[in-house]
């Protein structure tokens, strides 16, 4: 098991904004190695923290580490999308905070039966949920060479997309996460290759796990979940992900809706949040030298408002 694994990034800012009350319930939605989860625990005293993974193994492993707390922690199984019915089936209403650390663990990274990497040469994968059907495998070798190429630019932003999915389909099947960066390299060549290929793989990654649908759904459920002065924080790792954040951040914290026209007034509206990071936060430089995961890290948290 990497140590990188269980490495939490920006632990203490983000636990700084997340817990209100000592007593109060809250949902850690991306469980992985139990970093921040465990500290969650330690600073709760009569609370309860709800843990959610759609990887079996992070569940496992966290479990191990989070034994102390037990009678505090409920884990379950589900990719934070299926927030809200996973809630109600256990009776949980409203809560006092979600965290979420978006992306993908260094653990997963370097599970070779995972298929994430394009540093090794396994079976392409990218499932967070092993137990769905779709995977890389299917994306790379089913897919048209116009709906790869829209993949590729849509999720990785990348400016060959058309290229590279021209190279794949001429060279289908491909198996393995080597062939693959393979393909991508003969599309490319070697200029600015490994920011290529981390481009396409994540690429397909979101598009497998259907990531930044899912992202949209639980903060539209957080907000109707969480209690006044609840603390909605997410630490994201991309520049699509936190796009996705700091719009929903902003459109919930309007006061007014411009009407579009200089002679009709504002729409005037009750703001949901209150945005607590104006910019995002980013790690230090002593933790990125720890951590380097954590350089591309940003924090936004926002605070429910009543009603």
């Amino acid at each position: 098991m990497s140590d990188a694994y269980h490495t939490p990034v920006l632990l203490n800012e983000a636990l700084g904004l997340f817990i209100t009350r000592r007593n109060g319930t809250y949902v850690d939605g991306t469980l992985g190695g139990g970093g921040h989860a465990e500290e969650v625990c330690k600073r709760l005293d009569d609370g309860r923290l709800l843990c959610f993974d759609a990887d079996a193994d992070a569940i496992r492993y966290a479990s191990e580490r989070l034994k102390p707390w037990s009678h505090k922690v409920t884990f379950v199984h589900s990719n934070f999308r299926n927030l809200k019915s996973e809630l109600a089936a256990r009776n949980i209403l409203f809560i006092d905070g979600l965290l979420l650390d978006l992306g993908v663990s260094s653990f997963q990274f370097d599970e070779e039966e995972k298929g994430f990497s394009f540093r090794g040469d396994e079976r392409i994968d990218m499932r967070m949920d092993r137990g769905q059907a779709l995977s890389g495998w299917d994306i790379v070798n089913t897919y048209d060479e116009q709906r790869l190429a829209d993949v590729i630019w849509k999720y990785g932003e990348e400016r060959n997309s058309r290229r590279i999915a021209r190279h794949i389909a001429d060279r289908r099947n491909i198996d393995t996460t080597g062939r693959l960066a393979s393909v991508i390299e003969s599309a490319v060549g070697k200029k600015h290759l490994i920011k290529t290929l981390a481009r396409v793989f994540q690429a397909i990654r979101i598009e497998v796990n259907d990531e930044l649908r899912s992202l949209q759904n639980v903060l539209d459920d957080a907000v109707e979940l969480l209690l006044p002065g609840g603390r909605l924080v997410v630490i994201s790792y991309h520049s699509l992900e936190d796009r996705i954040v700091k719009n929903f951040f902003r459109m919930q914290a309007r006061e007014k809706i411009p009407s579009g026209h200089k002679y009709v007034p504002d729409t005037v509206v009750s703001p949901r949040l209150r945005i607590l990071t104006k910019t995002p936060q980013a790690a230090s430089e002593q933790e990125i030298a720890r951590n380097p995961r954590a350089r591309s890290a940003k924090m936004r948290a926002a605070e429910k408002l009543p009603d």
